[in-house]
């Protein structure tokens, strides 16, 4: 006779849209799944009020171990993920839906130390990148010899560091705003570039200094983020990868990545003490 598996306790920080789509998804399908929501964690905690059964609603973050997760999922900041991520790694697997922090080499050694350390997995969804999995096998056959990562949204999308993008116009039409290393580009805008990030974790061999990346500012695209994707290899080898994911204006999220974090989460069951891309 079969038995049902334990059910996997979930831990969420962060409740902007997509800490708010996980949480009504866990609520909603979690159980047929075998996923229990064991704790919401917002910078404000009021706004979860009426939202988030108040059983659920974690106020102070360093109290994460009492509610015993098995997993993490942190969609908020790449702060938390440098303050929390080796301290979640001690306790559970640890989602990190902010890997633009993992461009922080000292932090990122020190997540993969924590990881191997206690036999957890740091795990870092694909969100927007499509091909990612290909990209890592490429990758870890020694193969990959080039990556450039294009993102091109309209301005209202953008949440940048600095003053790149302080003024525009609409109907100004196509700006580029930054070209060159992912790991510069991640502080730059720290909120949008997490598709690169993703691909600097799968093209191991090069990583953040060696993925080329580009943003783009532009006017036209008032329904969409338009991603673009160029992976080299030897003797010729290319692919060019174009994804459009629809988004209203001012969403820094495309519609399609929720989906896609979700099916990234239900990936979450234990890779050992390593990083894996899900």
């Amino acid at each position: 006779m079969a038995t049902s598996s334990p059910s996997q306790r979930i831990g969420v920080v962060g409740y902007g849209h997509l800490g708010q789509f996980l949480v009504e998804r866990i609520l909603k399908d979690g159980a047929a799944l075998g996923l229990t929501l064991a704790f919401v964690w917002n910078r404000n905690s009021e706004k979860l009020k009426g939202l988030v059964p108040d059983e659920l609603v974690l106020r102070d973050l360093s109290s994460f171990a009492d509610r015993r997760c098995e997993v993490i999922v942190e969609v908020c900041h790449p702060q938390i993920v440098k303050d929390f991520g080796s301290h979640f790694l001690s306790k559970s697997h640890f989602m990190v839906g902010s890997p633009s922090a993992l461009s922080d080499p000292d932090l990122n050694q020190k997540l993969r130390q924590a990881a191997q350390q206690h036999g957890n997995t740091l795990y870092v969804p694909s969100g927007a990148l499509w091909g990612g999995q290909d990209i890592q096998r490429l990758n870890d056959s020694g193969g990959l010899e080039a990556l450039f990562i294009r993102m091109s949204k309209h301005p209202s999308c953008f949440r940048l560091t600095g003053d790149v993008l302080s003024e525009w116009t609409e109907g100004e039409g196509r700006r580029v705003l930054f070209k060159g290393s992912v790991a510069e580009l991640c502080p730059l805008a720290p909120n949008n570039v997490n598709t690169m990030a993703a691909a600097a974790v799968a093209a191991g061999t090069l990583g953040f200094t060696g993925v080329q990346g580009e943003i783009v500012s532009d006017t036209s695209l008032s329904d969409y983020h338009v991603v673009e994707v160029e992976v080299t290899g030897p003797g010729g080898f290319s692919v060019r990868t174009v994804r459009r994911n629809p988004a209203r204006l001012g969403a820094v999220t495309g519609s399609a990545t929720y989906n896609s974090f979700w099916n990234s989460l239900l990936v979450c069951k234990g890779h050992g003490g390593r990083v894996y891309l899900c």
